[in-house]
């Protein structure tokens, strides 16, 4: 799944960069580790085709924002390849029902009815999990194989690569991640995670949706809508 032919399938903008890690011995252990589980039997999520949905929503060139999330949904049918979304019929995760609490106190928007961020993937907010894959039912059970690596390879690259992106870094486990960061160019935003375990502690209030934005906006980039119509 995860090998020179599988790398190929990866957009070409990120591809141009990334080709190369798909050849490192990490990114070869992790493509034999993902195929002994799948003979195994055991379900990984999400489909193979939808792992890196992430970058063929959101070009290289196209990077505005970031969103740093951890793992894939572990559910029937929730994971689709972007950080804190859900297909459309899918329950809205608790997570992602804090996220739309607070963008509708900063900026008014309705709450959604579901849950699948696709319209912001399209805008230049790349929905970044850590990890790229899990095993059906068993939360976190693809971590330390890998994909922290490619994922790290990743935040370097746009830092290097871009200017002026704004990073949310919500909670103490996309901070660490984001602390190679180049704060001089770019805007980072630091947060509690928006879990229901955290998010009264200052996820709430934070501010992070209108301040994205204003940021945007005074370099002339054209801001994020982040209003999610509902599902037709």
């Amino acid at each position: 799944m995860v090998d020179s032919q599988r790398a190929v399938q990866l957009e070409a903008s990120w591809l141009a960069h990334l080709g190369s890690e798909f050849e490192q011995p990490y990114m070869r252990q992790l493509g034999d580790f993902l195929r002994r589980e799948k003979r195994a039997g055991k379900r990984v999520f999400p489909p193979g085709d939808e792992i890196f949905s992430a970058f063929d929503h959101t070009p290289l060139d196209r990077v505005k924002v970031v969103i740093l999330g951890q793992d894939p949904y572990h559910g029937e049918g929730q994971a689709h390849g972007l950080c804190f979304s859900v297909r459309p019929g899918v329950a809205v995760p608790p997570s992602l029902k804090n996220i739309y609490k607070e963008i509708h106190a900063e900026l008014g928007c309705p709450i959604p009815d579901h849950g699948y961020l696709t319209r912001w993937a399209d805008q230049g907010v790349l929905l970044l999990n850590s990890v790229l894959s899990v095993e059906c039912a068993r939360a976190a059970s693809h971590q330390g194989k890998g994909w922290e690596q490619f994922t790290d390879r990743v935040v370097e690259l746009v830092n290097r690569e871009r200017e002026g992106v704004v990073f949310l870094l919500w909670g103490s486990y996309a901070q660490r991640k984001g602390a190679m960061i180049d704060t001089a160019r770019h805007c980072v935003l630091k947060a509690p995670h928006p879990s229901p375990l955290s998010a009264h502690r200052g996820f709430f209030g934070c501010g992070h949706f209108r301040a994205a934005n204003d940021y945007l906006q005074n370099r002339g980039e054209t801001p994020v809508d982040w209003c999610i119509p509902p599902q037709p």
